[in-house]
Order: C-alpha cells, then sequence, then structure tokens
C-alpha cells in the first residue's frame, strides 16, 4: 500500500512556474513507476509525464520542453516542474505510483493558470 499526498498547486499567470511535489508514504518508493496525470473539468485524465525506478522519463507531448519530472528516492519524492504555463494547463493534477498491477493515486492538487 502506498499513500501519496500532492502539494504546491495553486493559480499562476501564463508563462508562470509551478512545482508540484509528490510525497509517497507506505512501501518502498524507489520500487515504484511514478507519474503526473491531470484532468481538465470535461476532459478525461492525462498522462503528463512519468519516470520509471531506473530514470528514464517520458512526457506528453503538450509539456515536452516545459515541464521536468524527476525523482528524490532518499526523500520519497517526485517532482514536477511547470515552466512557461498557459491557460490549457488549467487541470487538477495527480500523482500515481505503479508496480506490476499495483496502482495508487493521490487526492489531486489544483492548478489554475490565468491572469
Amino acid at each position: 500500500q502506498v499513500q501519496l499526498v500532492e502539494s504546491g498547486g495553486g493559480l499562476v499567470q501564463p508563462g508562470g512556474s509551478l512545482r508540484l511535489s509528490c510525497a509517497a508514504s507506505g512501501s518502498i518508493f524507489s520500487t515504484y513507476a511514478m507519474g503526473w496525470y491531470r484532468q481538465a473539468p470535461g476532459k478525461q485524465r492525462e498522462l503528463v509525464a512519468r519516470i520509471s525506478r531506473g530514470g528514464s522519463t517520458n512526457y506528453a507531448t503538450s509539456v515536452k520542453g516545459r515541464f521536468t519530472i524527476s525523482r528524490d528516492n532518499a526523500k520519497n519524492t517526485v517532482y514536477l516542474q511547470m515552466n512557461s504555463l498557459k491557460p490549457e494547463d488549467t487541470a487538477v493534477y495527480y500523482c500515481n505510483a505503479q508496480k506490476n498491477i499495483a496502482e495508487y493515486w493521490g487526492q489531486g492538487t489544483q492548478v489554475t493558470v490565468s491572469l
């Protein structure tokens, strides 16, 4: 069992930056692939970025070059650095942990990009 708690969301102007954090507890963090997903109103949840146990990363096309996912296994934390934010990045952002068939989600943190 893994518990995930996101933080760092908020309101930011277009072009601004935010860093999301996801603190994990309850299991061996380093054995899980970690990801960030987002869900905008009226839309399906989508993958934003993912980082494997070994540190390999992949990104949604819409955020490549603007967002960076990283993990600190010593702190049991995964981060999402978001730069050059756009209004279309507005969504609830969820942290995800995955290992084999087990999958866990955080409660989500709201990111709003607006003037």
